[in-house]
């Protein structure tokens, strides 16, 4: 604030010097019009011999005393007459400017020059009865120095400028004062926030808060009360995640103490060897699963892969996730198929059902769905994967469905969440599945709808080894269409190969 007021104080006195040139202008121009006005009084027109007129001035006595009386300052006159020719006074004196409009009684001052000394000019134009008031007009003009004017004008600055010399340092100390009693509460909230703990994130105390900075506390405190929830959910997460993988490394860890101590007693059963080794490669697959889960829930919250998004053939990444997990499903005994668009070289040349994100992630979506689809379908059911392109190119649509036991309507929300498995199945899995799907599906703004896919009494179904099947689930993905590049098709998933 000291830089603008030290700025404006240079402005402020060139702005003063202005004003006292004026104020000090008024007075002696009243004073230099009135002896131009009287001056031009003396001016008669006269009749020669011949028929032509002219003027004439005559000075009264005394009064060319009276022009000379001043002690401060010289005042010049001069009288011409209708030709131009000189009636009386200083030859010297300037002319008023050609372009000027002669309006004959009217008083007018201006600035001129006589003898290097600056003068303060006051004409006047006399018009002569009878005669056109544009060619024959006589010419009165007063000139004074500026002496007195100065003089004046400077003592009007004194008056102004010496008192701000006393108001200048005290306003300078009434503001630093008062900055510094307005900014204390401001320093206190400062050393408040700086004496915080890093994991306190409590809201901030508003009452001693300054009124100017409330809105910037609150909204701190709402970003505090959105990193608390944040955390708190992380830390759930992880503590939930080191619960899951207990399980199957505690079990891994006893059957390999078993086994270590059928060997130590000399007991080699290889029916109890086998057993015991197969229990260890179940508890590490299981582990291992659950580890490329929590990986993928963290690749899916990566900020990073969130911003690298492309056109994305969704038809291409669902074969290719078929044709990866047929072994699986052979293995089960179960028809796993997909619908849709055809994505190899024969395929005909149309629409394509593109959609902007993120390759990597849209295959693990897929996968993951598949994966809980052949988890929870019984041998001799059947699973479909669909890609249904909108005809009117706002949406590609996404849909996995099975013949398993289904889904409840309480439950449809919860099993979205990391961790949770419906009740009622003794299918080993993380509960991480389905958590990853919906995180991507938000990340590209997809709309998730999960409902019963009703295929109890689709012909070909049948029970086959006693298999009991449900009403099944369907998971309904609706993406945002995108549009293909030109010149282009969408690239494939890394690491994929065609179907």
């Amino acid at each position: 604030m000291l830089a603008p007021l030290l700025l404006l104080w240079p402005m402020s006195v060139a702005l003063t010097w202005l004003v006292a040139q004026n104020i000090a202008n008024k007075p002696f121009d009243r004073e230099l019009g009135e002896m131009t006005r009287v001056l031009a009084k003396q001016v008669v027109l006269l009749e020669t011999v011949d028929g032509e007129a002219t003027a004439n001035f005559t000075l009264p006595s005394g009064a060319s005393e009276i022009l000379h009386t001043d002690q401060d300052d010289e005042i010049y006159y001069q009288v011409l007459g209708l030709r131009g020719e000189l009636l009386g006074g200083e030859l010297g004196l300037p002319l008023p400017p050609d372009e000027e409009p002669k309006v004959p009684g009217e008083t007018h001052f201006r600035d001129g020059e006589l003898h290097n000394s600056d003068l303060r000019i006051g004409y006047v134009w006399v018009a002569m009865p009878g005669y056109s008031a544009e060619t024959r007009m006589a010419l009165v003009q007063v000139g004074e120095t500026l002496g007195k004017r100065s003089r004046l004008a400077t003592e009007i600055i004194k008056g102004v400028i010496l008192p701000q010399f006393v108001i200048l340092p005290l306003a300078v100390l009434l503001v630093w004062l008062a900055l510094v009693r307005g900014i204390a509460p401001l320093n206190e909230l400062q050393r408040r926030i700086r004496r915080r703990d890093s994991s306190d994130l409590s809201p901030i105390d508003t009452r001693d808060a300054p009124e100017e900075v409330s809105p910037l506390v609150r909204a701190i405190n709402d970003l505090l009360a959105r990193l608390d929830q944040s955390i708190g959910a992380q830390k759930h997460f992880l503590a939930d995640a080191a619960h899951q993988l207990k399980t199957p490394l505690a079990g891994l860890r006893t059957q390999a103490e078993l086994a270590q101590r059928e060997i130590d007693a000399g007991q080699r059963d290889p029916k109890e060897l086998k057993k015991s080794l197969q229990q260890i490669a179940h508890s590490s697959q299981s582990a291992a699963h659950m580890v490329n889960q929590l990986l993928a829930m963290a690749r899916a919250e990566n900020q990073e892969q969130q911003a690298q998004r492309q056109a994305v053939n969704l038809a291409r990444l669902a074969t290719e996730t078929v044709h990866d997990f047929v072994p699986r499903a052979l293995e089960k005994r179960i028809d796993l198929g997909y619908e849709g668009p055809e994505t190899g070289r024969g395929a005909p040349d149309g629409r394509r059902p593109l959609v902007s994100g993120n390759a990597l992630l849209l295959r693990e979506l897929i996968r993951n769905l598949v994966d809980n689809a052949l988890q929870y379908t019984p041998a001799g059911g059947t699973v479909t994967v669909r890609i249904v392109d909108d005809p009117f190119g706002q949406v590609v649509v996404l849909q996995v469905e099975d013949s398993g036991p289904g889904i409840p309507a309480g439950e449809r929300e919860r099993v979205f969440q990391p961790f949770y498995r419906a009740l009622g199945t003794e299918v080993d899995g993380s509960g991480l599945g389905l958590a990853i799907v919906r995180e991507i599906a938000v990340q590209h703004g997809a709309q998730i709808q999960l409902e019963d896919a009703n295929l109890r009494h689709r012909p070909g179904l049948s029970d086959q080894g006693g298999a009991a099947f449900g009403p099944g689930a369907r998971f309904t993905l609706r993406f945002p269409a995108a549009q293909a590049e030109p010149g282009g098709e969408a690239a494939p998933a890394p690491g994929s190969a065609p179907a």
